[in-house]
Formats: structure tokens, C-alpha cells, sequence
């Protein structure tokens, strides 16, 4: 691309995403198999809600990004990916703090098979995907157009999916929430 400066990588950087990457998967299984203390804040109940509503809104800027770059309109698709990184970052850290204090919600409802699916698949590919994503987004940051378009062609549809199948999680699980 014309008057774009591509930056050298860094492997300091690209270390700190898979040590990320790690941390965040240790602390999410860690969250999953302690017992919750039983003194959540009164608060905790609006988080399911809230994680949701960045999910889609994280989905919308998605969508949003690519038909900004296809559109070549570059600024735009790059300051919609850094809003979508730093939702993303919200919702872990949304997602971390509900998980201290709150229980797994368990599906009761007809469509278990369904629920169960969209479920595995979320969580699946959200853990798999996340250091894609943040390399994705870096190499994009520091102007590597090509690794950058060659990472998303993959990368892109699976957030994509991880993001609107956490608004079909919440809204499958809602009835079911304390």
C-alpha cells in the first residue's frame, strides 16, 4: 500500500501475546473450577447482561470495520478494530470479575442440544482465537498489510462468530441467571 511505513515486528510483543494468551486461559479454567465466596457484590447480577451487550456491540463494530475497509476507508477500519480490541479487553475483564463472585449458570431449557453446541463451539474458538486476534490486530498496527489480510481471512470470521454467539449464550441462558 502506498505511504504506509511498516514497522519491524517485535518478538518482545509478539511473546507478550502468547504469555496473554496463557494467563488468560489459566485464570478462566482457574474462575471455572473455584467455588465462588458467596459474598457477591449486589451488583454482580447486571454483568451477564452487560458482557452481552459488548459482545454486540463488539460484533456491530466488526461488521462495521469491514465495510469500512472496503470502502478504503483505512482511519475508519483502524480505529473501529482498536474500539473492538478494547471492548474485547472490557469484556474479559467484565467476564473475570463476574466469574469471581457467581457460579456457572446452568441451561434449563428444551433446546439443550442447541444450547449446548453454540456453547462448546463459543468457548472453543474464543480461546483458540485470541492470540490470532491479537496478532491480526499488531500486525495490522505496525502496517504489515499483507501478514495482516492473511491472518483476518481466518481470524476475522471467527471473532466474528465468538461475538454473536455470546448474545446467543446470554439469551439462551437469561431465564436461568439468579
Amino acid at each position: 500500500m502506498e505511504g504506509v511505513t511498516v514497522r519491524k515486528e517485535s518478538k518482545a510483543i509478539i511473546c507478550g501475546i502468547y504469555a496473554f494468551t496463557a494467563v488468560v486461559f489459566i485464570l478462566v479454567i482457574l474462575l471455572h473450577e473455584m467455588p465462588s465466596p458467596g459474598n457477591a457484590p449486589s451488583f454482580i447480577g447486571i454483568f451477564p447482561k452487560l458482557n452481552s451487550i459488548i459482545n454486540g456491540t463488539c460484533f456491530l463494530i466488526l461488521v462495521s470495520s469491514l465495510i469500512a475497509i472496503k470502502n478504503h476507508k483505512v482511519k475508519i477500519h483502524k480505529n473501529l478494530n482498536t474500539l473492538a480490541m478494547l471492548l474485547s479487553m472490557l469484556f474479559l475483564l467484565s467476564y473475570v470479575f463476574y466469574h469471581l463472585f457467581a457460579d456457572d449458570t446452568k441451561y434449563g431449557g428444551d433446546f439443550s442440544g442447541i444450547y449446548y453446541f453454540i456453547l462448546i463451539t463459543h468457548v472453543i474458538l474464543a480461546g483458540l482465537s485470541l492470540p490470532f486476534i491479537l496478532l491480526a490486530y499488531y500486525r495490522g498496527f505496525i502496517g504489515d498489510i499483507a501478514k495482516h489480510r492473511k491472518m483476518v481471512k481466518f481470524v476475522y470470521p471467527v471473532w466474528l462468530y465468538v461475538t454473536f454467539t455470546g448474545v446467543l449464550v446470554y439469551l439462551l441462558l437469561s431465564p436461568y441467571y439468579a
